[in-house]
């Protein structure tokens, strides 16, 4: 049992009850070994089998049954040095899983980095750096101390310095091959051989490869086996056949020691190299950053360092010019090309009072701007830091690769030895499997003795069973697919939306702000107490006294609707009357006094609720919601006098959206506030299949879950903040974001672009990058499970076996980047 213990803050406790009910809810929960929660301190001890649940499944547990997860939680990232494989990853962060006050930590071999998810109060970054320590490892830089431009730079110093170690490795390997092939293919034994070979091999090992025995002796000193081990044992034993032939007559794989690790260090260059193309994404949007700024200090032009730029200051920004920092406009007009935050390639109006991100182009106009956002707080920061994020978290078909990579070096080692020792009980066996190969593998020299047919068989399983291409499946694959939708407005902030999302069944839309602009405006005034002989200024008279009534109590609510009455009203110049006793009634409408009349207004339900009678009205107020209008009611003293329609207009691609998503397999639905008809009316114009209508901004929650009892995996898409719980509910939460504001906690994926095109983008890029994770994975599998047999009957040559090792490795990196040719536009 692999048992661990942490503590979860809790919220929402009010008696010794409610503890019980969520241990009761922990105590059910799988893999939970014991927990009990503390009423006093707030905190929930538990002691779990982290092989069956994880800290996400225990959080659930404590929220579904009521309560929240309090956030005590502190999140680091680790630059670490010194991996060269997937076995040094899962090293890293089995040490780290296992050390007390970690919730969660994953290992990114692609990016070198940790993310550790940790509970403050009991460890922190000084002790997790020691773990690190404590297996072998680096800690090169914490998370405050990596400054993306300088990665940048180490990224491309990393590359230059596997380049020079390949070069000077072939400088050495190629006048090996020559004499080599000298002697297979003509024949002709050039004079002082082995000792040529043995020089030239010597420093290719011991020098140029210095680092992977270097990487293999801390390793096992440490408890663990990474590639460079089996590497340095399948070199080292190949090399020490040089001297030993010497002595004792053994067929010398010297120069074949030499050319392994070549193809090893050539392979790590196309590596880093590949690895840092993968990269790319983010490394482009830290080179569209602004260097400096054009400030104004009193009243006269002064250019600063962005890094001087602070919160307050006034930016002059020129036609052509980058805004440097995010802001908001005090002065002037302007078009500005925020294509490198949205994907959208054309200009965007603004004006005063309107926000621009940082790094954006200014295209027309002057602009002052004021400085809203600096440093890590800007955009831009935002969007590489959730990037990252993603690129940090798993995939859950990962897990499977992370368990059989945990044994693979350790099942290699015992299966070379397992291979030298049949070799050397049961010759005649292989022998006659290599007779069988002789015709057609060159290589094969029957006349080489038991011993060194053991030895080639031995050498070519320790070097061909590397773990890199399992390990590198899918973090490379997330780190180009997350990058790419960085580059179209589609923030995943968590790598399991990506394999979640294409399981979808349904995906629900809130209305108000998603399909519509969330920008309702008054359509129509009805008046209730006129009759049909009044004059058309007579109904004129009546509609506005209803407006001001209206208008007047709505003051005081913050609600959309309301706000669109009192817009309203001040555009016709109505002046409002001062409200007493104001009490908003949550999902009906608001009540109060104005000029000593009480008044009502809101939906049927209040109406009913006070027993105001509606049925004078009741054909029009029917009328207007078929128009999927929402329609307003207004009484006096229990009287109607009147209703006000108010709409809010569909976004310009939401009947689009909606069509693509149907069009992929994918049930759509909306969950409103509104009355049914009008949800439906409303459905109607943009095509979505089913309505969640009269649904409470508290219920949002319970509907979710009943439509995932009811149909399986359901995804959620919202303005993150009013439907934060529901988006957390869903299986998969998309964010509508809002410009600037795109750090929102609640969603799985969030959307930079507030149209629901970027919907169908997040689709179509989590099937791509999911389909490349899978393809990934499967030729690492295949790779391997076809390849060690061919090696343990000797039929591989070891530089072969190296170079499909490699191949494999740069196969599966090159294989995402490929995503980038994909297309994920919405149509």
């Amino acid at each position: 049992m692999n048992k661990k213990k942490i503590i979860i803050p809790v919220g929402g406790m009010s008696c010794a009850s409610c503890a019980a009910t969520i241990e009761k809810a922990l105590n059910q929960a799988k893999g939970v070994n014991e927990a009990s929660v503390n009423f006093g301190t707030e905190k929930a001890n538990v002691e779990y089998d982290e092989k069956l649940t994880k800290y996400e499944d225990l959080k659930k547990a404590i929220e579904n049954s009521g309560y929240t997860v309090l956030a005590n939680q502190k999140k680091a990232t680790l630059q670490i040095g010194g991996m060269s494989c997937a076995s040094c990853a899962q090293t890293i962060e089995k040490a780290l899983n296992k050390a007390q006050g970690v919730t969660t930590a994953n290992v990114n071999l692609a990016s070198e980095r940790a993310t550790i998810e940790f509970d403050p109060k009991v460890t922190n970054i000084s002790s997790l750096e020691k773990v690190i320590e404590g297996t072998g490892y680096t800690v090169t830089k914490r998370e405050g101390e990596i400054k993306e431009a300088e990665k940048v730079d180490e990224d491309l110093g990393k590359v230059t310095k596997s380049k020079k170690l390949m070069v000077w490795a072939w400088g050495f390997t190629i006048p090996i091959t020559l004499v080599m092939m000298v002697n297979m293919f003509f024949g002709i034994r050039v004079p002082g051989y082995d000792w040529i070979i043995l020089i030239l091999a010597t420093p290719v090992l011991f020098w140029v490869g210095f680092g992977t025995y270097s990487s293999a002796v801390k390793s096992v000193r440490h408890g663990s086996a990474n590639m460079d081990v089996l590497i340095a044992i399948g070199t080292g034993v190949a090399y020490f056949t040089g001297p030993a032939a010497f002595f004792i007559g053994l067929e010398s794989y010297t120069g074949v020691a030499a050319m392994i690790m070549t193809f090893h260090l050539t392979g790590r260059y196309m590596e880093v190299k590949a690895k840092g193309r993968a990269s790319q994404a983010i490394k482009k949007l830290l080179q569209l950053e602004a260097k400096s700024a054009r400030i104004l200090v009193n009243g006269e032009e002064k250019e600063v360092a962005i890094e001087e730029v602070e919160v307050g200051d006034i930016m002059v920004v020129k036609p052509g010019e980058k805004i440097p920092t995010d802001g908001v406009v005090i002065s002037g007009k302007s078009a500005v090309d925020e294509s490198m935050a949205t994907g959208e390639s054309m200009p965007v109006g603004k004006k005063e009072g309107e926000k621009v991100i940082g790094a954006t182009i200014n295209q027309q106009g002057m602009l002052q701007i004021k400085a809203t956002k600096v440093g890590k707080d800007t955009f831009l920061s935002q969007v590489i830091k959730m990037v990252e994020e993603c690129q940090g978290t798993k995939v859950p078909i990962q897990e499977f690769a992370d368990k059989v990579t945990g044994y693979f070096v350790p099942a290699v080692l015992v299966t070379a030895g397992i291979t030298l020792i049949l070799w050397l009980v049961f010759p005649h066996f292989f022998r006659n499997v290599i007779t069988w190969g002789a015709s057609f593998i060159p290589w094969v020299n029957l006349d080489l003795g038991t011993v060194s047919l053991a030895i080639f068989a031995t050498v070519a399983v320790l070097v061909i069973a590397c773990p890199c291409a399992l390990g590198l499946a899918t973090p490379t694959a997330l780190m180009v697919g997350s990058g790419i939708g960085a580059e179209n407005g589609v923030l995943i902030r968590q790598g399991e939306a990506i394999q979640t999302m294409r399981e979808i069944h349904t995906i629900v839309f809130d209305k108000t702000g998603t399909i519509t602009k969330g920008k309702p405006g008054v359509t129509d005034i009805i008046g209730g107490l006129g009759s049909e002989k009044d004059s058309q200024k007579q109904e004129a008279r009546n509609q506005e006294e209803i407006l001001k009534t209206a208008a007047s109590i709505e003051q005081g609510s913050e609600h959309p609707l309301a706000q669109a009455i009192v817009v309203e009203a001040q555009g016709r110049g109505i002046k409002l009357s001062q409200v007493k006793e104001f009490e908003a009634l949550t999902g009906r409408g608001v009540r109060g006094r104005v000029d000593g009349k009480d008044i009502l207004v809101g939906n049927q339900r209040l109406m009913k609720d006070f027993k105001v009678d509606l049925s004078r009205l009741q054909n029009e107020i029917s009328q207007l919601e078929n128009e999927a209008k929402t329609a307003i009611v207004v009484a006096v003293d229990r009287r109607i006098t009147g209703a006000i329609a108010v709409a809010d207009t569909l976004k310009e691609d939401s009947a689009q959206a909606i069509a693509e998503l149907e069009k992929m397999g994918l049930e759509t639905a909306m969950i409103t506030g509104d009355n049914q008809r009008t949800g439906e009316a409303i459905a109607k114009k943009v095509g979505i299949s089913r309505v969640l209508a009269e649904v409470l901004p508290h219920d949002k929650v319970a509907e979710i879950k009943r439509l995932q009892k009811e149909v399986g995996t359901v995804a959620m898409v919202g303005d993150g903040i009013n439907d934060a719980p529901a988006l957390k509910q869903a299986n998969v939460g998309i964010a509508i974001g809002t410009g600037t504001d795109i750090a929102i906690e609640s969603s799985d994926v969030t959307l930079v672009r507030g149209d629901l095109s970027s919907v169908v983008v997040a689709v179509k890029l989590s099937k791509v990058t999911f389909r490349k994770i899978k393809q990934n994975l499967f030729w690492a599998f295949f790779y391997n499970t076809v390849a060690i047999p061919i090696a343990f009957f000797g039929l591989l040559h070891p530089v072969i076996a190296e170079i499909a090792m490699a191949a494999s490795s740069l196969n599966v990196v090159t294989n995402s980047l490929r995503l980038k040719k994909a297309n994920i536009k919405a149509w």
